[in-house]
């Protein structure tokens, strides 16, 4: 008797817009095969009130590359965020008659890889246990991002702020950042520009906090997941392109460091506050500032350049838990 593996989970694939249309019809463009090899994956398009011409260039898109069975495009009345964004879609999804069992959140300056919506499915379909799975992530010019990450701590922010050889190596298995390997690992959280969730995951974790515009909501959630009793998972081989701070320009790799908007000083405070307090919010602060002003020091010491967008540590420092609640 031939044994055959279980069908794949049926997926839902949510695309935030605010005002990259281009880049929304390439990823669209690469999500066609994946569609092809995987008939349960569907594409929902949202646009986050642009006020450009994203909507009218998507649309377009969708009836003229003939999409429309697959792919679909709704308009956010505001622009809430990425948080709000996709609950836009999540809300409508889970309200249908047939709800996806996952949701696959995909960043619109992305370029999906072939394979990386199976690969994902099948591992969530094979890993019970898991409630949420990133991709790998390739940089603009191809060459690999393989990070994941740890959940923020005050030895992390600690780590994060020093930028000394012998600090980093005390404090490293507190650092942020995880540089991982070739094989599916389990982690704290993934990037929010290829993230997989299972349908149950909101169930018991409810859906994205909309308290964060922009930054730390995909952190918080993964958090929010863990403390439910979900594992979340790096699986590298299900490879997404990232052309990174498309958006907002704050992690674009081809220009100079731009101020860094309130939004993710107030993401990054409102992320300690709710998950653990006031006290613990201004020690993290204090760890990475004092850390950064050392670092500082030093950088002026031997005449090196600031690498660091401009105003950062006294914009830093106005939005801290320090100075606000």
């Amino acid at each position: 008797m031939i044994q055959t593996d279980p069908p794949l989970p049926t997926m839902l694939a949510i695309i935030v817009n605010y005002r990259t249309g281009p880049l929304v019809v390439e990823c669209l463009a690469s999500l066609e095969n994946e569609v092809r090899e995987m008939s349960g994956l569907r594409v929902v398009v949202v646009d986050n009130a642009s006020g450009d011409d994203s909507v009218p260039l998507i649309d377009s898109a969708i009836r003229m590359e003939g999409w429309g069975d697959w792919a679909e495009l709704v308009a956010s009345p505001v622009n809430g965020g990425f948080a709000s964004g996709n609950n836009h879609a999540i809300r409508r999804a889970l309200a249908g008659r047939n709800p996806p069992d996952l949701v696959w959140l995909v960043n619109p300056d992305t370029v999906v890889r072939h394979g990386a919506a199976r690969v994902l499915a099948t591992f969530m379909r094979d890993h019970p246990e898991a409630g949420i799975a990133g991709s790998a992530l390739q940089s603009a010019d191809g060459t690999p991002w393989p990070y994941a990450f740890r959940f923020p701590t005050i030895l992390g922010e600690t780590e994060r702020g020093a930028r000394f050889g012998l600090v980093s190596r005390l404090l490293s298995s507190h650092a942020i950042g995880r540089t991982m390997g070739r094989e599916a690992a389990q982690v704290d959280w993934v990037s929010g520009a290829s993230m997989v969730i299972r349908r149950a995951v909101f169930d018991d974790a409810g859906l994205m906090d909309e308290g964060y515009f922009l930054y730390y909501e995909e952190t918080d959630f993964c958090l929010q997941a863990r403390r439910a009793g979900w594992e979340c998972w790096y699986v590298p081989q299900a490879v997404v392109l990232h052309i990174s701070g498309q958006s907002t320009g704050v992690t674009a790799e081809t220009t100079e460091p731009r101020r860094i908007p309130r939004y993710w000083f107030e993401s990054r405070r409102r992320y300690f506050l709710k998950n653990h307090g006031r006290a613990y919010a201004i020690a993290a602060d204090l760890g990475w500032a004092g850390m950064h002003m050392l670092w500082q020091m030093r950088r002026l010491a031997m005449l090196r350049r600031n690498p660091d967008p401009p105003q950062m540590l006294g914009d830093f420092l106005r939005n801290s838990a320090l100075f606000r609640a």
